[in-house]
Protein backbone atom coordinates (compact mmCIF):
# COMPACT_ATOMS: atom_id res chain seq x y z
CA UNK A 1 0.00 0.00 0.00
CA UNK A 2 1.65 3.19 -1.24
CA UNK A 3 0.54 6.76 -0.63
CA UNK A 4 1.42 9.68 -2.89
CA UNK A 5 0.40 13.15 -1.67
CA UNK A 6 0.00 16.12 -3.98
CA UNK A 7 -1.24 13.41 -6.32
CA UNK A 8 -2.96 15.77 -8.78
CA UNK A 9 0.31 17.65 -9.33
CA UNK A 10 2.82 17.34 -12.14
CA UNK A 11 5.52 15.36 -10.26
CA UNK A 12 2.93 12.75 -9.26
CA UNK A 13 1.70 12.58 -12.86
CA UNK A 14 5.19 11.51 -13.96
CA UNK A 15 5.63 9.24 -10.91
CA UNK A 16 2.47 7.18 -10.57
CA UNK A 17 2.85 5.21 -13.78
CA UNK A 18 6.36 4.02 -12.82
CA UNK A 19 5.20 2.90 -9.36
CA UNK A 20 2.09 1.15 -10.71
CA UNK A 21 4.14 -0.57 -13.42
CA UNK A 22 6.49 -2.19 -10.90
CA UNK A 23 9.64 -0.12 -11.50
CA UNK A 24 10.00 0.72 -7.81
CA UNK A 25 8.81 -2.03 -5.48
CA UNK A 26 9.43 -4.98 -7.77
CA UNK A 27 7.97 -6.57 -10.88
CA UNK A 28 5.96 -9.12 -8.89
CA UNK A 29 4.69 -6.88 -6.09
CA UNK A 30 0.96 -6.04 -6.35
CA UNK A 31 0.21 -2.42 -5.42
CA UNK A 32 -2.66 -0.45 -3.92
CA UNK A 33 -2.21 3.26 -4.62
CA UNK A 34 -3.64 5.91 -2.32
CA UNK A 35 -3.74 9.39 -3.83
CA UNK A 36 -4.17 12.38 -1.52
CA UNK A 37 -4.73 15.98 -2.52
CA UNK A 38 -6.66 19.01 -1.34
CA UNK A 39 -10.42 19.10 -1.94
CA UNK A 40 -10.38 21.53 -4.91
CA UNK A 41 -8.06 19.12 -6.76
CA UNK A 42 -10.32 16.06 -6.47
CA UNK A 43 -11.85 16.45 -9.98
CA UNK A 44 -8.34 16.50 -11.48
CA UNK A 45 -7.41 13.50 -9.34
CA UNK A 46 -10.38 11.58 -10.75
CA UNK A 47 -8.84 12.05 -14.20
CA UNK A 48 -5.54 10.64 -12.94
CA UNK A 49 -7.39 7.63 -11.50
CA UNK A 50 -9.11 7.03 -14.84
CA UNK A 51 -5.79 7.11 -16.66
CA UNK A 52 -4.20 4.66 -14.22
CA UNK A 53 -7.17 2.33 -14.72
CA UNK A 54 -6.88 2.74 -18.50
CA UNK A 55 -3.23 1.66 -18.41
CA UNK A 56 -4.52 -1.83 -17.52
CA UNK A 57 -1.44 -2.57 -15.43
CA UNK A 58 -1.06 -6.12 -14.12
CA UNK A 59 0.24 -5.15 -10.65
CA UNK A 60 -2.19 -2.35 -9.86
CA UNK A 61 -4.91 -3.77 -7.63
CA UNK A 62 -6.73 -0.62 -6.58
CA UNK A 63 -6.50 3.18 -6.77
CA UNK A 64 -8.12 5.28 -4.07
CA UNK A 65 -8.34 9.06 -4.46
CA UNK A 66 -9.14 11.07 -1.34
CA UNK A 67 -8.84 14.40 0.45
CA UNK A 68 -9.05 12.73 3.89
CA UNK A 69 -5.93 11.90 5.90
CA UNK A 70 -7.62 9.07 7.82
CA UNK A 71 -8.24 7.29 4.49
CA UNK A 72 -4.91 8.18 2.88
CA UNK A 73 -2.57 7.16 5.72
CA UNK A 74 -4.15 3.83 6.72
CA UNK A 75 -1.87 0.74 6.93
CA UNK A 76 0.79 2.21 4.63
CA UNK A 77 4.00 0.43 3.64
CA UNK A 78 5.37 3.53 1.90
CA UNK A 79 4.44 7.22 1.92
CA UNK A 80 5.78 9.60 -0.71
CA UNK A 81 4.98 13.12 0.46
CA UNK A 82 5.18 15.22 -2.68
CA UNK A 83 2.53 17.80 -1.82
CA UNK A 84 3.66 20.98 -0.07
CA UNK A 85 2.92 24.68 -0.18
CA UNK A 86 4.97 26.03 -3.10
CA UNK A 87 6.82 29.31 -2.74
CA UNK A 88 4.83 32.10 -4.34
CA UNK A 89 6.21 35.34 -5.68
CA UNK A 90 7.10 37.80 -2.94
CA UNK A 91 6.93 35.08 -0.29
CA UNK A 92 9.60 35.07 2.42
CA UNK A 93 11.22 31.72 3.17
CA UNK A 94 9.85 31.87 6.72
CA UNK A 95 6.28 32.30 5.41
CA UNK A 96 6.85 29.20 3.32
CA UNK A 97 8.18 27.35 6.37
CA UNK A 98 5.19 28.35 8.47
CA UNK A 99 2.69 27.06 5.90
CA UNK A 100 4.59 23.80 5.51
CA UNK A 101 5.03 23.20 9.25
CA UNK A 102 1.22 23.03 9.48
CA UNK A 103 0.98 20.56 6.57
CA UNK A 104 3.77 18.25 7.75
CA UNK A 105 2.77 18.35 11.41
CA UNK A 106 -0.66 17.15 10.33
CA UNK A 107 0.71 14.46 7.98
CA UNK A 108 3.22 13.29 10.60
CA UNK A 109 0.41 12.93 13.13
CA UNK A 110 -1.66 11.00 10.57
CA UNK A 111 1.28 8.64 9.90
CA UNK A 112 1.64 8.14 13.65
CA UNK A 113 -2.05 7.34 14.05
CA UNK A 114 -2.91 5.30 10.96
CA UNK A 115 0.18 3.94 9.15
CA UNK A 116 2.18 0.80 9.88
CA UNK A 117 5.09 1.45 12.26
CA UNK A 118 7.36 -0.01 9.57
CA UNK A 119 6.27 2.59 6.99
CA UNK A 120 9.06 4.21 4.95
CA UNK A 121 8.41 7.91 4.45
CA UNK A 122 10.04 9.97 1.69
CA UNK A 123 9.53 13.74 1.80
CA UNK A 124 9.81 15.51 -1.55
CA UNK A 125 7.84 18.72 -0.96
CA UNK A 126 10.13 21.70 -0.28
CA UNK A 127 11.80 22.76 1.94
CA UNK A 128 12.21 18.97 1.96
CA UNK A 129 14.79 18.50 4.74
CA UNK A 130 12.93 20.59 7.30
CA UNK A 131 9.49 19.31 6.24
CA UNK A 132 10.85 15.80 6.78
CA UNK A 133 12.13 16.70 10.26
CA UNK A 134 8.73 18.15 11.23
CA UNK A 135 6.91 15.03 9.95
CA UNK A 136 9.31 12.76 11.87
CA UNK A 137 8.92 14.76 15.09
CA UNK A 138 5.12 14.66 14.67
CA UNK A 139 5.17 10.84 14.41
CA UNK A 140 6.93 9.81 17.66
CA UNK A 141 5.93 6.13 17.42
CA UNK A 142 7.63 5.63 14.03
CA UNK A 143 11.45 5.26 14.10
CA UNK A 144 13.31 8.38 12.89
CA UNK A 145 15.32 6.08 10.58
CA UNK A 146 12.13 5.48 8.55
CA UNK A 147 12.08 9.10 7.39
CA UNK A 148 14.19 10.46 4.55
CA UNK A 149 14.07 13.39 2.15
CA UNK A 150 14.89 13.51 -1.53
CA UNK A 151 18.37 14.62 -2.56
CA UNK A 152 18.62 11.91 -5.21
CA UNK A 153 17.65 14.39 -7.91
CA UNK A 154 20.71 16.49 -6.99
CA UNK A 155 22.79 13.29 -6.89
CA UNK A 156 21.58 12.29 -10.38
CA UNK A 157 22.24 15.81 -11.66
CA UNK A 158 25.81 15.66 -10.36
CA UNK A 159 26.43 12.22 -11.93
CA UNK A 160 25.09 13.44 -15.25
CA UNK A 161 27.24 16.60 -15.29
CA UNK A 162 30.40 14.54 -14.68
CA UNK A 163 29.35 11.93 -17.25
CA UNK A 164 28.74 14.54 -19.95
CA UNK A 165 32.08 16.16 -19.20
CA UNK A 166 33.87 12.80 -19.56
CA UNK A 167 31.85 11.60 -22.55
CA UNK A 168 30.56 8.47 -20.79
CA UNK A 169 27.05 7.24 -19.86
CA UNK A 170 25.76 8.42 -16.46
CA UNK A 171 25.88 4.82 -15.21
CA UNK A 172 29.70 4.98 -15.49
CA UNK A 173 29.82 7.56 -12.68
CA UNK A 174 29.40 6.41 -9.08
CA UNK A 175 29.79 7.63 -5.52
CA UNK A 176 29.17 11.32 -5.94
CA UNK A 177 27.83 12.79 -2.70
CA UNK A 178 25.28 15.49 -1.99
CA UNK A 179 25.88 16.90 1.48
CA UNK A 180 23.34 18.92 3.41
CA UNK A 181 20.22 20.76 2.38
CA UNK A 182 18.16 20.33 -0.79
CA UNK A 183 18.71 24.02 -1.52
CA UNK A 184 21.29 26.19 -3.22
CA UNK A 185 23.66 25.66 -0.25
CA UNK A 186 23.93 21.90 -0.88
CA UNK A 187 27.44 20.62 -1.54
CA UNK A 188 27.92 18.25 -4.52
CA UNK A 189 31.18 16.47 -3.65
CA UNK A 190 33.18 14.40 -6.15
CA UNK A 191 36.28 13.73 -4.04
CA UNK A 192 35.20 10.08 -3.61
CA UNK A 193 33.59 9.71 -7.02
CA UNK A 194 34.82 7.13 -9.56
CA UNK A 195 34.37 7.24 -13.33
CA UNK A 196 34.61 4.17 -15.59
CA UNK A 197 36.59 5.30 -18.64
CA UNK A 198 37.83 3.18 -21.56
CA UNK A 199 41.20 3.00 -19.76
CA UNK A 200 39.59 1.69 -16.55
CA UNK A 201 38.13 3.20 -13.40
CA UNK A 202 39.55 6.62 -12.51
CA UNK A 203 39.06 9.04 -9.64
CA UNK A 204 36.75 11.84 -10.81
CA UNK A 205 39.46 14.55 -10.64
CA UNK A 206 41.73 12.37 -12.85
CA UNK A 207 38.94 11.61 -15.31
CA UNK A 208 37.72 15.21 -15.68
CA UNK A 209 41.19 16.82 -15.54
CA UNK A 210 39.76 20.23 -14.73
CA UNK A 211 39.94 20.97 -11.00
CA UNK A 212 38.72 24.54 -11.32
CA UNK A 213 35.53 23.37 -13.08
CA UNK A 214 34.91 20.66 -10.46
CA UNK A 215 35.39 23.13 -7.61
CA UNK A 216 33.48 25.97 -9.29
CA UNK A 217 31.01 25.78 -12.18
CA UNK A 218 30.16 22.12 -11.57
CA UNK A 219 29.03 22.85 -8.00
CA UNK A 220 27.12 25.97 -9.03
CA UNK A 221 25.38 24.13 -11.91
CA UNK A 222 24.09 21.36 -9.62
CA UNK A 223 23.07 23.85 -6.91
CA UNK A 224 21.16 26.05 -9.38
CA UNK A 225 19.79 23.35 -11.69
CA UNK A 226 16.23 23.47 -10.33
CA UNK A 227 16.04 27.21 -10.95
CA UNK A 228 17.47 26.76 -14.45
CA UNK A 229 14.77 24.20 -15.31
CA UNK A 230 12.03 26.53 -14.04
CA UNK A 231 13.46 29.40 -16.09
CA UNK A 232 13.47 27.29 -19.26
CA UNK A 233 10.28 25.26 -18.79
CA UNK A 234 8.25 27.77 -16.71
CA UNK A 235 7.51 24.75 -14.50
CA UNK A 236 9.60 22.91 -11.93
CA UNK A 237 11.45 19.65 -12.59
CA UNK A 238 8.80 16.93 -12.77
CA UNK A 239 10.13 14.10 -14.96
CA UNK A 240 13.58 14.15 -13.34
CA UNK A 241 12.11 14.49 -9.84
CA UNK A 242 9.82 11.50 -10.47
CA UNK A 243 12.77 9.42 -11.72
CA UNK A 244 14.78 10.38 -8.61
CA UNK A 245 11.89 9.39 -6.32
CA UNK A 246 11.76 6.00 -8.05
CA UNK A 247 15.54 5.56 -7.67
CA UNK A 248 15.39 6.52 -3.98
CA UNK A 249 12.50 4.20 -3.07
CA UNK A 250 13.81 1.32 -5.19
CA UNK A 251 17.16 1.50 -3.38
CA UNK A 252 15.38 1.39 -0.01
CA UNK A 253 13.43 -1.70 -1.09
CA UNK A 254 16.18 -3.47 -3.05
CA UNK A 255 19.42 -2.13 -1.49
CA UNK A 256 22.40 -0.37 -3.05
CA UNK A 257 24.99 -2.24 -5.16
CA UNK A 258 28.10 -3.50 -3.39
CA UNK A 259 30.77 -0.80 -3.07
CA UNK A 260 28.43 2.00 -4.17
CA UNK A 261 26.66 4.68 -2.20
CA UNK A 262 23.90 7.14 -2.95
CA UNK A 263 22.76 10.40 -1.35
CA UNK A 264 19.67 10.90 0.76
CA UNK A 265 18.57 13.24 3.51
CA UNK A 266 18.49 11.27 6.78
CA UNK A 267 18.49 11.92 10.52
CA UNK A 268 21.88 13.35 11.50
CA UNK A 269 22.03 12.26 15.15
CA UNK A 270 25.09 10.06 15.75
CA UNK A 271 26.64 10.73 12.31
CA UNK A 272 30.44 10.30 11.89
CA UNK A 273 31.11 13.66 10.17
CA UNK A 274 30.47 16.11 12.99
CA UNK A 275 27.26 17.41 11.40
CA UNK A 276 25.06 18.89 14.15
CA UNK A 277 22.48 16.54 15.71
CA UNK A 278 18.74 16.62 15.12
CA UNK A 279 18.74 17.65 11.46
CA UNK A 280 17.64 15.89 8.30
CA UNK A 281 20.89 16.24 6.35
CA UNK A 282 21.95 14.60 3.10
CA UNK A 283 24.74 12.04 3.54
CA UNK A 284 26.29 9.25 1.46
CA UNK A 285 24.45 6.07 2.47
CA UNK A 286 24.44 2.37 1.72
CA UNK A 287 21.21 0.42 2.07
CA UNK A 288 20.62 -3.22 2.94
CA UNK A 289 17.43 -4.96 4.16
CA UNK A 290 15.57 -1.62 3.96
CA UNK A 291 17.97 -0.04 6.48
CA UNK A 292 20.39 2.75 5.56
CA UNK A 293 23.80 3.31 7.03
CA UNK A 294 25.88 6.47 6.60
CA UNK A 295 29.14 5.63 4.84
CA UNK A 296 31.82 6.43 7.40
CA UNK A 297 35.58 6.93 7.28
CA UNK A 298 35.54 9.05 4.10
CA UNK A 299 38.37 11.60 4.24
CA UNK A 300 37.02 15.17 4.28
CA UNK A 301 39.36 17.98 3.24
CA UNK A 302 39.09 21.61 4.34
CA UNK A 303 37.37 22.68 1.11
CA UNK A 304 34.63 20.08 1.67
CA UNK A 305 34.35 20.77 5.40
CA UNK A 306 33.64 24.46 4.90
CA UNK A 307 30.91 23.68 2.34
CA UNK A 308 29.38 21.02 4.62
CA UNK A 309 29.34 23.47 7.53
CA UNK A 310 27.66 26.22 5.47
CA UNK A 311 24.73 24.02 4.45
CA UNK A 312 24.40 22.70 8.04
CA UNK A 313 24.16 26.29 9.29
CA UNK A 314 21.26 26.96 6.91
CA UNK A 315 19.51 23.77 8.06
CA UNK A 316 19.89 24.68 11.74
CA UNK A 317 18.35 28.09 11.09
CA UNK A 318 15.46 26.50 9.15
CA UNK A 319 14.93 23.91 11.87
CA UNK A 320 14.86 26.50 14.66
CA UNK A 321 12.37 28.67 12.76
CA UNK A 322 10.17 25.65 12.04
CA UNK A 323 10.29 24.39 15.63
CA UNK A 324 9.27 27.83 16.87
CA UNK A 325 6.16 27.59 14.63
CA UNK A 326 5.59 24.03 15.84
CA UNK A 327 5.63 25.17 19.48
CA UNK A 328 3.43 28.20 18.83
Amino acid sequence: IVLVTGAAGQIAYSLLFSIAKGDVFGKDQPIILLLLDITPMLPVLEGVVMELQDCALPLLREVIATDKEEVAFKDLDAAILVGSMPRKEGMERKDLLKANVAIFRSQGAALDKYAKKTVHVLVVGNPANTNCLIAAKSAPSIPKENFSCLTRLDHNRACSQVAMRCGVPATHVKNVIIWGNHSSTQYPDVHHCKVSMSSGELACFDAVKDDSWLKGDFIATVQQRGAAVIKARKLSSAMSAAKAICDHMRDIWSGTPEGEFISMGVYSTGNPYGVPEDLIYSFPVQIKDKAWKIVDSLAINDFSKSKMDATAAELMEERDTALAFLAA
